[in-house]
């Protein structure tokens, strides 16, 4: 298996756990921070999928999907592309609210086929191109990059799943 088949399918099972931990869900839990000092489920979703877009879309030099496709106006935000929650305060976060799961889900199975076109197109010498980023020191490349979303991903898809768990309590993956 290369690399490209890896991280697909890396992403793959996180775009099976979320539409599963999401399916179903009503708004007043998706929305629900189970503290004062935690996300929502909703949030959680969205941020996964905004990073996802966001990444993919600057590896591979298209336009994110969030503008592009309009999915900002889905969830009644603007369009700002740099908007991925990274830096939210629990306030941002708070107000971030859905009335189902229905985009939620639809919007990362859309980044998802995006994301699965472009890892198609990577041979395994792509994966060592250094990314012009000064920030960072080393310098990241595309399959480091690769790995941070997918690390992200699966820490964030793992938690909307524990969510879903605590608020309807063991066995719900059953079924």
């Amino acid at each position: 298996m290369e690399g490209r088949e890896l991280i697909a399918e890396g992403l793959g099972r996180v775009n099976r756990l979320l539409s599963r931990a999401l399916t179903g869900m009503p708004a007043e839990t998706l929305n629900r921070m189970p503290n004062p000092d935690s996300n929502s489920m909703a949030w959680l979703a969205w941020h996964l999928t905004r990073i996802q877009d966001d990444h993919i879309a600057a590896l591979d030099g298209g336009p994110q999907l969030w503008t592009s496709e309009g999915w900002h106006a889905r969830f009644g935000m603007p369009p700002n592309d740099a908007d991925h929650g990274m830096g939210h305060t629990l306030q941002q976060a708070a107000a971030f609210r859905v009335d189902s799961p229905d985009a939620l889900i639809a919007y990362n199975d859309a980044v998802y086929e995006r994301s699965k076109r472009y890892l198609a197109t990577l041979e395994p010498e792509d994966f060592d191109r250094v990314l012009n980023e000064p920030q960072y020191d080393p310098l990241p490349t595309v399959g480091v990059r690769l790995v941070s979303v997918l690390s992200d991903n699966t820490q964030h898809a793992g938690q909307v799943a524990y969510l879903r768990g605590y608020f309807e309590g063991f066995g719900w993956r059953r079924g």
